[in-house]
């Protein structure tokens, strides 16, 4: 049985049975054909993955992680915040014309400052500060930038990430607002459990704890047939997860540079709408 199944068994169990519901409530979020998206849901969730252990990715159905994969790069190497500078089109519904979805995720971590070493934007200091300043407990990044959420079309939603050397070992904190857990939940924990790892990797450290902190842990109305559909489907386990060893530049980077050996996981093919 893979681990992340179980988390997420659990998690969505926990939603269903003691989740409070907003359908009392006005939202913004909303259904293709207008009608208002809502959900039920749990106040501060926080799940614990050891990637020294296994790879947190689901077996009850298949996470298309090498598309995750892409959109991290997107967001932590490119810097980009246009859609044309990402493969799949999972964030077209909130660009603009012109591919822009404003001064949101990548753009905010390409944002240089200023520091006594120099200027660096948010990733660099990261790579710098892991390599050259292993105890600060000051390592992190903030997407969550107040002056420019009028800019945004969507606010961040895992917005946060706070890094932490304990001797040989990278440790991280994800921070996420809002989480929709069928659509989104373990697309997050893979995308940012391999971010830790290529930190790691590329600053001579093993990968260890990724824990993830959720303020509003959702299910969506209409997602919740399918969430009881597929917690019946069998578990699998865990795939071995591969990182080209030979990379140790943080931006030499691919979506090739990875590998899931044995991802085994149900064929569950329900269609699962998006909340916009």
């Amino acid at each position: 049985m893979s681990y992340a199944d179980r988390i997420f068994r659990q998690t969505c169990l926990d939603i269903l049975q003691n989740g409070v519901r907003d359908d009392a409530l006005t939202v913004r979020p909303h259904w293709e054909d207008g009608t208002p998206a809502h959900t039920i849901k749990k106040f501060g969730v926080v799940n614990r993955y050891d990637l020294a252990k296994e790879f947190p990715i689901l077996t009850l159905r298949r996470t298309y992680w090498k598309s995750a994969v892409d959109e991290l790069l997107w967001i932590w190497q490119k810097k980009s915040n246009n859609v044309h500078d990402l493969s799949s089109h999972i964030w077209d519904a909130w660009a603009d014309e012109n591919g822009s979805i404003g001064k949101a995720y990548g753009y905010q971590l390409g944002v240089k400052h200023h520091y006594p070493e120099g200027d660096m934007d948010q990733v660099d200091r990261v790579l710098y500060d892991l390599k050259h300043n292993p105890a600060s407990r000051r390592i992190l990044t903030n997407l969550y930038n107040f002056a420019d959420l009028h800019e945004m079309a969507l606010y961040p939603c895992a917005y946060s990430m706070t890094f932490n050397v304990s001797g040989d070992t990278l440790n991280a904190i994800l921070n996420q607002r809002s989480q929709d857990m069928l659509a989104a939940n373990n697309w997050n924990v893979v995308q940012y459990a391999v971010l830790v790892h290529m930190f790691a990797q590329v600053s001579g450290l093993k990968a260890g704890e990724l824990v993830h902190v959720i303020a509003d842990c959702h299910i969506y109305d209409r997602h919740i047939p399918i969430i009881e559909r597929m917690l019946q489907e069998p578990e699998h386990p865990a795939p071995s997860f591969f990182i080209d060893p030979a990379v140790t530049d943080f931006y030499a980077f691919t979506r090739d540079s990875f590998r899931l050996e044995n991802y085994v996981y149900s064929p569950f093919e329900d269609k699962i709408p998006i909340a916009i």
